[in-house]
């Protein structure tokens, strides 16, 4: 899935910055960049762009003013240096307002919020979440991950271990994140450290989950809501 992006904003420096960041995703394709918002509108209505990095403040018309005014507009990623036009971007159903100067990490976060709206599209329409992937940062990679494919996320201090049948990815994040990016019908929370894909759970008790050959602990602070995701399991009768 190739997605076809835009930039507007009229700091050249700005546009050179997160063009670089957005070369480092596989499979994200910048058609256009411009220096405000009027200029772009020919490219929108006549292109198929998927998601818009869109400044604020901007000669001839403001951002904010220019999504007020285009309609079918794509997922917008709002990035300004002032963050009193948060309020205003979310009510306007951006996908995310990211605060200059940009780093590659909030540009690789925002990325991944439009790949996971775009997926469920994708999933809805077609009834196969396959497709639906991530891209996380290991060193200085960006590594894709099938979604369908990850058996747990394991936090290790400052770092996430992010484990598939193939491969481990580490990547400096921590499990709230995932927690709260990820389907809760799909992963579930088990203890303070562990995050584990239902489906590829192979047996659980009251104290723990297996998956293969691993054994994961149950925490008791997640014991009562992971064990009635897992099928209102009654250890009572342990």
């Amino acid at each position: 899935m190739k997605l076809r992006c835009v930039i507007v904003d009229d700091e050249p420096l700005s546009i050179e910055v997160l063009e670089g960041y957005l070369k480092k995703i596989p499979n994200v394709e910048v058609i256009a960049r411009f220096n405000d918002a009027i200029s772009a509108m020919g490219t929108l209505n006549e292109h198929e762009v998927d998601f818009l990095f869109l400044d604020i403040e901007m000669p001839k018309i403001s951002g904010i003013d220019f999504l007020r005014t285009i309609s079918n507009a794509p997922m917008v990623v709002i990035t300004s240096a002032n963050k009193n036009y948060a309020i205003e971007g979310f009510e306007l159903n951006v996908v995310d307002y990211l605060l200059k100067p940009l780093t590659l990490e909030r540009v690789v976060r925002a990325v991944n919020k439009i790949i996971e709206k775009k997926s469920k599209k994708i999933a809805q329409s077609s009834n196969n979440d396959s497709s639906e992937f991530i891209f996380l940062k290991e060193n200085k990679k960006m590594i894709r991950l099938n979604v369908g494919d990850i058996l747990y996320f394991e936090s290790v201090k400052d770092y996430v271990k992010v484990v598939t049948p193939s491969k481990t990815v580490v990547t400096k994040q921590n499990l709230s994140y995932f927690e709260q990016s990820l389907k809760s019908t799909d992963f579930i929370r088990v203890h303070r450290s562990f995050i584990v894909s239902i489906k590829h759970i192979d047996a659980f008790t009251s104290s723990s989950v297996e998956i293969g050959k691993v054994e994961i602990p149950i925490g008791r602070l997640y014991k009562d809501e992971a064990l009635r995701k897992l099928g209102n399991f009654d250890d009572s009768k342990l």
